[in-house]
């Protein structure tokens, strides 16, 4: 079943998996496994480029040499805008520490030395967000073994995964959009339809 909300369609799987990142027992492995970076806009690309002087030092010296030969971003093998990543893998804002992975960006945001956070794609993940052609967005649910920890952790607090990405579903398309979202899943659920 999909729910639209205004002009975005939303994959049922969003409404029923529960869902809370567990960086206690995944590490933060999204940051690194994977063929490509994370999807970003050409807003998002200005964005970063113009934190990168704040966050210079903190770069790997493999992610600077990369960043240094072909950006912050890159096109991957499907076209897509998607962050430069280091040896195949690590996006190259990725910190390890501890034996986590960290993005440097959200850090650096967290502790107000910049102003852009991250990727919307990384802030909504596990929903990803496909452009179709008549204009609509469609959101719909990436299953990922690596996130089984955060499926596990969702049940146990019985968090659905629209709630749990509440702050980054509104910041992507407004308070009032994510009301209505909230109103449209109250009554398909009185109806019995999801």
């Amino acid at each position: 079943m999909i729910v639209q909300v205004g002009e975005v369609l939303v994959q049922d799987d969003i409404v029923r998996e529960k869902f809370c990142c567990d960086l206690d027992k995944c590490h933060g492995v999204c940051c690194v496994e994977g063929d490509a970076g994370a999807p970003v806009t050409l807003d998002e690309i200005g964005e970063i480029e113009c934190c990168l002087d704040d966050i210079w030092g903190e770069l790997s010296a493999s992610a600077q040499s990369i960043i240094d030969s072909q950006g912050v971003a890159y096109n991957d093998m499907e076209g897509d805008l998607v962050t430069s990543i280091v040896n195949g893998r690590d996006c190259v804002f990725t910190c390890h520490r501890a034996g986590c992975c960290y993005c440097l960006l959200e850090e650096a945001y967290r502790k107000g030395r910049i102003n852009f956070r991250k990727p919307i794609s990384c802030a909504l993940y596990p929903i990803r967000e496909t452009h179709l052609s008549n204009g609509t967005i469609a959101l719909n649910y990436h299953r990922w073994e690596l996130c089984n920890a955060a499926r596990e952790k969702g049940r146990l607090l019985n968090l659905p995964l629209y709630k749990f990405l509440e702050a980054p579903l509104t910041n992507r398309f407004g308070s009032e959009w994510y009301s209505e979202l909230l109103l449209t899943i109250s009554e398909l659920q009185k109806q019995g339809l999801i």
